[in-house]
């Protein structure tokens, strides 16, 4: 009997954007996927909040009638992932996260946020813009992005996972960060491996932080590899 897996977009995405993967994976799983609400045409008249997210797995697992998964959380997917894990941890077995930023200091959130401004990303990268555009539509992306830099600034503002939550996470938890990424550091990562009783850090040559630009075969792999 195929065990379940649940697969976690990341801020300002989809989860479209995991189909190609849930694909490569679906012989060793039963794959699903959610839309955080706000996300991928999801509707949501409230801020983001990561507590809110894990809502929406509890949600989802409920509608669909599992009653345990394992994780795997892209980048904002992970840290919901262990939000949900020290909320409801009957709900799931091991935990991959890939690219998840742990450093939610105040300087580090204002750097994000800097990035975070809808007209001068549809000034400057159109494309990206787009991109935004086609994923979230018919939401406002530039909304999505607003609320995604405030989400941020909560997180520095004392809604983050402390060291002391992810003491009493025990579980099994890969944290995985690709050599090349340049918004996570593996500093930080093997930190957050440290704090976590169960966790193991694994570094992935090669890779860069954009879910688009990872190799998805070597994704399927590590993620396969540790829940098997």
């Amino acid at each position: 009997m195929k065990q379940n897996l649940l697969l976690l977009h990341g801020a300002l995405g989809s989860e479209v954007q995991l189909k190609p993967l849930q694909q490569l994976l679906a012989n060793d799983f039963n794959v699903h996927t959610l839309n955080f609400e706000g996300h991928g045409g999801r509707t949501s008249d409230d801020g983001f909040d990561m507590e809110r997210f894990a809502d929406n797995i509890v949600e989802k697992l409920q509608t669909i009638g599992i009653s345990q998964t394992h994780i795997f959380g892209y980048s904002m997917g992970g840290y919901v992932a262990l939000t949900l894990a020290k909320k409801h941890p009957e709900l799931i077995d091991k935990i991959v996260t890939l690219g998840t930023k742990f450093n939610w200091s105040l300087e580090s959130a204002q750097q994000e946020v800097k990035m975070l401004n809808p007209e001068k990303v549809e000034e400057k990268v159109p494309a990206f813009a787009n991109r935004l555009h086609e994923l979230h539509q018919p939401n406002n992306w530039k909304e999505v992005m607003n609320k995604t830099a405030s989400m941020m600034l909560d997180l520095a503002n004392g809604k983050k996972l402390t060291n002391d939550d992810l003491h009493q996470i025990q579980h099994k938890t890969l944290i995985g960060i690709g050599s090349l990424d340049n918004m996570v550091s593996v500093a930080e990562s093997e930190n957050a491996a440290t704090q976590l009783p169960n966790g193991i850090l694994k570094i992935i040559e090669a890779i860069k932080h954009p879910i688009e630009k990872v190799d998805v075969n070597v994704l399927a792999t590590f993620i396969r590899d540790f829940i098997v």
